[in-house]
């Protein structure tokens, strides 16, 4: 993203993009080991079982201790205006889980999900989002899982989170700067037509 002529400087935005294990995490923290400044790593993934708590665990224990690490599963872009820095590099991993977050705030115990509200809260984050990387200098690489690529979920909640996560993906994407699409741990610039 570039800043308009008398604009502050603005950062880039990296969106990688790819399905479950496809090396996309690990392509984002290689690029953030090579980055000479800050990193700013930001999780949105939430311990609610014993699988998931051991999971969160390992990747705090694998993060460089020079990193900031900021837990943050809802409101992203609030948090980076309320205090966070906006310098270096902020790695947020992920918009899959984020973007799941909101919608379980709008889904009853039986699964049922009001696509309405959960589309205004995901646009909501979404545009919070950009407006925190468009105010920023920092550089962001957002990482997130391509969900449109498998079947179609065969129940109401998978396919209204399918077409959620699918609009935020192309919001980040016609913003960023660089689109990368990882395939089995080898990534892809993506290049609009």
């Amino acid at each position: 993203m570039s800043a308009a002529p008398g604009a502050a400087p603005v950062g880039k935005l990296t969106l990688i993009l790819g399905g479950a294990r496809s090396g996309k995490s690990a392509y984002a923290e290689k690029l953030a080991l090579e980055y000479a400044g800050q990193v700013t790593y930001i999780a949105t993934a939430q311990a609610l079982d014993q699988e998931m708590l051991q999971r969160v665990a390992a990747h705090r224990q694998a993060r460089p201790a020079a990193w900031t690490t900021l837990e943050i599963p809802l409101g992203v872009g609030q948090a980076l205006f309320a205090g966070a820095p906006l310098a270096g590099l902020v790695l947020l991993d992920c918009l899959t889980l984020l973007v799941s977050n909101l919608l379980m705030q709008v889904c009853t115990p039986d699964d049922d999900v009001d696509e309405t509200a959960g589309s205004a809260l995901v646009d909501e984050e979404i545009e919070s989002l950009l407006r925190a990387v468009r105010l920023s200098e920092a550089d962001f690489i957002v990482v997130s899982n391509e969900v449109g690529l498998g079947l179609v979920p065969p129940y109401p909640l998978g396919r209204v989170y399918r077409d959620l996560l699918g609009r935020a993906n192309q919001r980040l994407a016609s913003q960023a700067d660089q689109v990368i699409f990882m395939i089995a741990g080898i990534p892809m610039r993506l290049t609009p037509l």
